[in-house]
């Protein structure tokens, strides 16, 4: 039992081992760049007074954790999509552009100068209420039509900003609002950014949900084996579906956080690209694209790691266009780290290592 218990331990350290050791580079780099420059600001956290007059946290680290956060839910989404379904939903920055429009759309209808709490929940629930809709109708193409999730998803990657725009029209309404701001940047005398605590709560909810249901083995179940799930009784199909439903409630949440930071909609940048710096916060997080096998919390790791590599870019004064060419070569590195059949020579020379170091303490 001990063993078992000890066994699953290392199995789990070792699904982490990709997102530890990017975060170690990255931590190593900026500390030898920061000496080599005469400049450590890289890590400095301190605080300062923003425009609203409260005292808040700032530096690059927490910059960096903050802005991760909408990222970092819907990493979370994109896991159990990915898990589940053995591809990727490409279509999570446009079908975020219309929750991000429904949101204004219902706050716009309570009234902009009537901003209350009670509005803001009404106009949440309607956003998600609409997005779970749309990423059903991507979960329904990949779980009943056996369409790859790539291709599936390529709709509504290609029109989802024009329904958006279909929705608020060209208007962009400012949302000046002191609990939109509260949500975006900060609540006032709490310095650390609200967005932090909203993925800590998305990630103690999904956690929850583990632990007092059998989604995760589901999940992982029907990623690996489909055929199998189905002789245990598990429906793919469902599993699939509800995947799609909790990456429909984390795109709502991560694009309410965007649209409250930024005080409006803009539905050509509202979570543009994210989609990739989401499959990319997987892979970092040392979950199989091909799905199977999950870990939330390498995932979130992940998407942090990515903030840190484009701020340490950035800082590097590396041009805006080039950085996503930077992110594919890392794309490229970790696929290539975590196929089958790099991680079967690892493997082959670990058993051989191991094996040698019995040979020695023994004496045989």
């Amino acid at each position: 039992m001990v063993q078992k218990a000890y066994a699953r331990k290392r199995r789990d350290f070792s699904q982490l081992i990709i997102p530890l050791a990017a975060l170690g580079i990255l931590i190593l780099f900026n500390l030898f760049r920061g000496i080599a420059i005469g400049d450590l600001g890289f890590f400095s956290i301190g605080t300062r007074v923003n425009n609203d007059g409260n005292t808040v946290l700032a530096g690059n680290l927490i910059s960096i954790i903050d802005d991760a956060s909408a990222l970092a839910i819907i990493a979370m989404g994109m896991t159990l999509v990915t898990a589940a379904c053995g591809g990727q939903d490409i279509s999570v920055g446009a079908v975020g552009a219309i929750s991000g429009a429904v949101f204004v759309k219902v706050l716009d209808a309570f009234g902009l100068d009537k901003i209350s709490a009670g509005s803001i929940i009404v106009a949440l629930l309607a956003a998600i209420a609409v997005t779970i809709v749309f990423t059903l109708f991507n979960g329904t193409l990949v779980s009943v039509f056996k369409i790859q999730p790539m291709i599936a998803t390529l709709i509504l990657f290609s029109c989802g900003r024009s329904i958006a725009y279909m929705i608020t029209g060209s208007a962009t309404p400012q949302l000046n609002d002191k609990l939109i701001n509260a949500i975006g940047k900060t609540i006032p005398g709490i310095p650390i950014p609200t967005p932090i605590f909203l993925v800590i709560i998305m990630a103690l909810l999904l956690a929850l949900i583990f632990k007092v249901t059998n989604l995760r083995l589901y999940t992982q179940t029907v990623g690996i084996n489909q055929g199998a799930a189905r002789l245990n009784g598990i429906n793919p199909m469902i599993i699939k579906l509800l995947s799609f439903v909790i990456l429909g409630v984390c795109v709502s949440l991560a694009s309410m956080i965007q649209v409250c930071r930024l005080n409006q909609l803009s539905h050509k940048t509202l979570l543009d690209a994210i989609e990739m710096d989401a499959i990319l916060a997987v892979a970092i997080g040392g979950n199989s694209l091909g799905g199977g096998k999950f870990r939330l919390s390498g995932t979130i790791l992940g998407s942090y790691i990515i903030l840190m590599l484009t701020n340490t870019l950035n800082d590097m004064s590396v041009k805006p266009e080039s950085i996503k060419a930077y992110k594919a070569i890392v794309i490229i590195i970790i696929v290539i780290a975590g196929s089958p059949a790099v991680k079967e020579k690892i493997s082959a020379l670990w058993n051989r290592m191991h094996s040698g170091s019995q040979k020695a303490v023994t004496g045989r």
